[in-house]
């Protein structure tokens, strides 16, 4: 069944009945600057008969003193600035109620210069509606207000296109109107549930049917309104607890925060993210329990709560609690689709400062991957982001962060960028591509005891004649790592040295046999090999490795594990490599035969600062091994 028949059977099962249960839906509504929002909502409230008493007379009685016509919009627009200017500045937060169900509207800005406040609105919401001038038609803002409801992940939207009355109820014009922003709308991953011509001033289609346009058989504003959903309790969602502050009362540590989403009990088994330590629920402390009242033993979303453990481990501020079987993902490095604020561009390589949950940590834009154009869909390259617009990013921290995937934990998916001191931007996280480090960094074994060698390193560097370590040969596929690997290990071993080759391809015959090319996958192959080649360097012997080995942490793991190491780029551009193509993996990746291929649908980090940079697309192969037997006689020597 389409979205848009589910909406019809959800509509037709309204129940008009006060009395039976009620729920709470949050809905935000956003338009372009004049197309009539605050009209429309002031309207829809004193027709529903939802204004307070007195309210509508007070209004009045205003605009008469002021000499001013009543406009429906100064129901809502309450500060003064907007009554002068005739726009909404900030969000209005207000409540009223259908006979099916109580509401909270977010009156949120259409204005470009207001784009903030209207993202903060939205990402509060269940479901939107959306307004268009049936005069002005579709306009740039329209797209760009469609798109940030996508990026938020708002997918319950309808649109009310308003002001039918000055085009005389046309149904063409009304036409024309739906077809191309349903079109767009789609286009984007969001389908309007219905589309609805109403006149907000005459209240045409707002509550009441309108006798101007027979033509139209859908439902009005309210109805429409009334056959939405809320959204999944937040308690049925996997715990997410981000810690607040750490209390210490006589010998208490109160772990304090809110519960955003799900629950937990006493006895239950928590973990605490980035740091990884683990412990259970001794108690919880609730700031609300009456004097001589038992403390709780169950907390869920919503709730302000501390909680005592069963052991005094150490954690602090900005940790994201869960329970052990419902982690979030530990990264240092994710993908982010962003909408930017700040006065000044986001530029690539610029420091910012992330707000994530109670977390506030250092980031990077190690790059920018594109800019999108919300009017059209199209992509742009560029190395900086202006403001008002929406870009797909790649942010790197100083430390592992604890987060989610938006479309997995909204909450916890969602993040805010601070410039110096002001909110500069927001957006939410994706991780394709990239792996969940948590496996990675996680100890599992117990209860082992490092043996020591019989023989030091001195000794073996005395006997092989030069000393252990890890040449790590990155670069994309086609580079000419493993040409370059071979032929150095033969120059070597000519030579004397005690040397050895492990390749991607060979260590996945074995070693290796038993993981795929999922980003997880890449990333365990790539701390395998980094021990094992570590191993080989303690031995005395210097091991090549010839990985592609994309992503900058698995390589700085690498070189945590080695005591002598040596980060080689093997560099050569896409075009390059993709020209050579030895085995003809990018034509099989360009034909989507092959899933998450480096440098085309996978991403490549190149090094920050390797020791060496040899580049095939400049040099022959020759030259390149000459260049790397030069460098491992002076820093291998005795």
């Amino acid at each position: 069944m389409s979205e848009a028949s589910e909406a019809k059977v959800r509509l037709a099962a309204v129940n008009p009945n006060p009395a039976s249960a009620r729920d709470l839906l949050r809905i935000v509504i956003v338009g372009h600057v004049d197309h009539g929002k605050s009209t429309l909502v002031g309207r829809m409230f004193h027709d529903t008969g939802s204004l307070p008493d007195g309210k509508y007379e007070s209004i009045k009685a205003m605009c008469e003193r002021r000499g001013v016509p009543f406009e429906w919009a100064f129901l809502m627009d309450a500060l003064q600035a907007e009554r002068d200017q005739g726009i909404t500045i900030d969000t209005s937060q207000i409540w009223f109620k259908t006979d099916f169900r109580d509401y909270t509207i977010i009156d949120a800005p259409g204005h470009k210069e207001f784009l903030k406040n209207m993202i903060t609105g939205a990402a509060q919401s269940d479901a939107a509606l959306l307004i268009i001038d049936a005069a002005e038609g579709v306009r740039e803002q329209s797209r760009r207000h469609g798109y940030l409801l996508h990026l938020l992940g708002i997918r319950q939207v309808a649109v009310a296109v308003n002001k039918m009355d000055l085009i005389d109820y046309e149904k063409d014009q009304f036409d024309l109107i739906e077809t191309e922003y349903r079109d767009y709308l789609t286009s984007i991953g969001v389908t309007p549930t219905f589309v609805i011509p109403v006149s907000a001033r005459q209240g045409d289609n707002i509550v009441d049917q309108s006798t101007q346009m027979p033509w139209y058989k859908g439902p009005t504003v309210v109805k429409a309104l009334d056959s939405f959903m809320p959204t999944a309790s937040p308690v049925e969602r996997p715990l997410r607890f981000p810690v607040q502050d750490v209390y210490k009362f006589d010998h208490r540590r109160i772990i304090a925060g809110r519960i955003e989403e799900g629950r937990l009990r006493v006895g239950d088994t928590l973990l605490f993210s980035p740091s990884n330590k683990s412990a259970r629920v001794q108690s919880i402390e609730s700031w609300s329990t009456v004097p001589g009242k038992k403390q709780p033993t169950e907390a869920s979303a919503g709730e302000s709560v501390g909680i005592t453990l069963d052991e005094q481990i150490f954690v602090e501020r900005g940790e994201l609690v869960s329970h052990v079987e419902h982690s979030p993902v530990e990264t240092d490095v994710f993908r982010a689709r962003i909408f930017w604020l700040g006065h000044e561009p986001m530029v690539k390589g610029k420091s910012y400062r992330i707000k994530l949950g109670t977390l506030e940590a250092p980031v990077t834009v190690q790059s920018i991957e594109s800019i999108i154009d919300t009017s059209d869909l199209s992509n742009t390259s560029s190395h900086q982001v202006e403001r008002n617009q929406v870009a797909e990013v790649v942010m790197r921290a100083r430390r592992m962060l604890a987060l989610d995937e938006f479309a997995k934990a909204p909450k916890s998916g969602r993040f805010v960028l601070v410039d110096k001191y002001d909110i500069a931007g927001g957006g939410i996280i994706s991780m394709e591509g990239y792996a969940d480090q948590r496996d990675l960094i996680t100890a599992r074994s117990t209860n082992i005891t490092l043996v020591a060698d019989g023989i030091n390193a001195d000794a073996r560097t005395f006997r092989n004649g030069h000393k252990g370590g890890v040449l790590w040969f990155t670069g994309l596929s086609g580079a000419g790592k493993s040409t370059l690997a071979v032929a150095l290990e033969k120059r070597l071993f000519e030579k004397g040295y005690n040397v050895y080759v492990l390749d991607g391809d060979n260590v996945r015959h074995g070693l290796n046999a038993n993981l795929s090319f999922s980003p997880e996958d890449r990333a365990e192959n790539i701390r395998r090999v980094g021990e094992v080649a570590a191993l080989f360097g303690r031995a005395g012997m210097i091991a090549i490795t010839s990985f592609i080995s994309p992503y900058r942490s698995d390589r700085d793991r690498a070189r945590e594990a080695a005591e002598n190491f040596h980060e080689i780029h093997v560099k050569a551009d896409v075009e390059t490599c993709e020209a050579r193509d030895p085995k003809g993996l990018y034509k099989k990746a360009r034909a989507g035969e092959i899933k998450d291929f480096t440098g085309i649908s996978a991403p490549y980090e190149a090094p920050d600062s390797p020791e060496l940079v040899v580049d095939t697309a400049a040099a022959q192969i020759d030259e390149c091994v000459e260049r790397l037997v030069n460098y491992v006689e002076t820093k291998f020597k005795v």
